[in-house]
């Protein structure tokens, strides 16, 4: 379990986030010049489809995600046991598949390196990685 996950503080900006800024956020979430995309994923339990705002950033065929409060999300626990999702992010979306999580060191290599300081600022220790099944991104609808 990433150490950034037992951090009570983060439980408390992680409940907030979820109840109150990702719901504002989902109105520019994915679009063309934002900083955020969204993930689609399917509910484990309940099959219900949820939006989550996340940063996503497109390397070659993947999408690698950092994960500031841990691999214990619902989001990324639900792409997990689905094993695939939809990214939209920069006004594009994606199919994605075979989800993962990957250190740090081993993002390192994917991101470059400006992206990558920019995270380790603020201390995130894990990522998660996905494949890219298919370009979707003829198909999104997202009006800029």
């Amino acid at each position: 379990m990433p150490k950034n996950a037992t951090n009570p503080a983060n439980d408390g900006v992680r409940k907030f986030n979820k109840h109150v800024l990702n719901p504002m956020m989902l109105h520019l979430a994915g679009r063309k010049h934002w900083y955020a995309g969204v993930i689609r994923h399917t509910g484990r339990r309940t099959g219900r489809v949820h939006l989550t705002p996340v940063v996503a950033v497109r390397v070659a065929d993947h999408i690698v995600t950092p994960l500031p409060y841990g691999a214990d999300t619902d989001w990324l626990r639900n792409a997990l046991e689905a094993g695939e999702a939809t990214i939209t992010t920069g006004g594009e979306r994606f199919d994605v598949i075979n989800p993962r999580v990957i250190e740090a060191t081993d993002a390192a290599t994917l991101l470059s390196a400006r992206r990558f300081r920019e995270f380790a600022r603020f201390g995130i220790d894990h990522f998660a990685e996905f494949d890219l099944a298919t370009d979707t991104s003829e198909e999104s609808g997202h009006e800029d």
